[in-house]
């Protein structure tokens, strides 16, 4: 392990003397876009981001990105499978990662992530961390490998999703998929704001989910796998931040970019359209993703103040092809007009498109996905 590593003692202590507070401030840039919308004019302006605004806006260049879900999901047909269903099932017998990054090149796109572990808990990749993992299953391959190998081959810049949310590795923790998420809070006098909304006393409420210090362990050992074995990495993507809690979000953070300085840390800000920015539930983050959902009109407000402080966040859009994230042969592709319409919506309003394109049971890109890809790629070459 490199000596930038910190154990979680480390890092609190370190924070109490301004560690964090470096670790995602500074800016060395000397100018951006003010305000929301592409083609404004450039004026001098400096954050207190992470990453330098030359940094961010080459990320911002790329500009459309290809989304792969696939794993067990894909094999128990469930995207979000309350039980954990053997390693076995897992089971492609025609796996071909390259075939997938050649599509994604073809159709224009820049970069790729790949889901590295969804819900399910299970880890394409053989994590140390886990039996749970392709080095148990009816494929073994490495895909995190093979995957990143196709990515430089065929020059594409790799990233990976990883979610929080893990129905095969609870450690006490409480995810999405407890029903409730805890105990009924229900006080006469109780009311409070929560992502923008009231909360009357006369509606009880859920406990909030969270997750537990041993899977948050377990969170960052898996994390270093991945981010020192694949070696540079464009995109971190993570998927449900608001259940880490801000604390340990916060040393993610710190732990993530300090094996892998480069790359951009996105956010899932989830299904809306980020005009307001969730705090709570993505900070610290270099870029936040809008689920299914444009920005504003107006464009993609880049600029927010969090705790006193400007930042320069970056805009993406993740959105499916069809519509599911996982193969299903029953999946309806989007019409090609309305694809077109949604990829000039992403870039008119400053925002990268990731484009999901999940691989089938056979581990391949069907070739009506690669024909309506191709439709689109005609259309926005216009």
């Amino acid at each position: 392990m490199t000596s930038t590593r910190l154990t979680r003692r480390q890092f609190i202590v370190g924070a109490g003397q301004g560690a964090l507070a470096a670790s995602i401030a500074g800016c060395a840039a000397t100018s951006s876009r003010v305000g929301g919308s592409v083609g404004e004019p450039l004026a001098p302006k400096r954050g207190h981001q992470r990453l330098d605004l030359g940094r961010l806006r080459q990320w911002e260049a790329l500009g459309y990105g290809m989304f792969i879900h696939f794993g067990m999901s894909t094999f128990v047909e469930q995207e979000a499978p309350e039980e954990r269903a053997p390693a076995g099932a897992y089971a492609p017998d025609r796996l071909d990662v390259d075939q997938w990054v050649c599509v994604a090149r073809d159709a224009g796109m820049k970069y790729a992530v790949l889901t590295a572990k969804h819900v399910s808990g299970h880890c394409l990749w053989p994590s140390k961390q886990t039996d749970y993992t392709v080095a148990h299953s009816g494929n073994r391959a490495d895909v995190m490998e093979l995957f990143v190998d196709a990515c430089r081959k065929r020059g594409v810049l790799p990233g990976f999703y990883y979610c929080s949310w893990d129905n095969g590795h609870r450690f006490g923790s409480r995810t999405h998929s407890d029903k409730p998420f805890g105990v009924y809070v229900n006080p006469p006098d109780f009311t409070r704001l929560r992502d923008g909304m009231v909360v009357h006393p006369d509606k009880p409420e859920y406990l909030a989910a969270y997750t537990s210090s041993l899977y948050q362990d377990f969170v960052t050992a898996q994390m270093t796998e991945l981010l020192t074995h694949y070696g540079p990495m464009a995109e971190v993507w993570i998927d449900i931040p608001g259940v880490l809690g801000r604390g340990y979000r916060a040393f993610l953070y710190q732990h993530v970019t300090s094996l892998q300085p480069d790359a951009v840390v996105v956010a899932n800000h989830g299904t809306n359209n980020g005009e307001s920015f969730r705090e709570a539930y993505v900070w610290p983050c270099d870029a936040i993703s809008l689920e299914q959902t444009l920005p504003p009109e107006a464009g993609f407000g880049n600029w927010r103040t969090i705790q006193g402080r400007e930042y320069y966040i970056a805009g993406e859009c993740c959105a499916t092809l069809g519509q599911t994230w996982f193969y299903s042969p029953q999946d309806a592709l989007r019409a090609d007009k309305a694809l077109a319409e949604f990829y000039a919506g992403c870039r008119s309003r400053g925002v990268n498109l990731l484009l999901n394109v999940p691989p089938d049971k056979h581990g391949v890109i069907q070739d009506s996905y690669i024909q309506a890809l191709g439709r689109l790629r005609k259309t926005i070459s216009q």
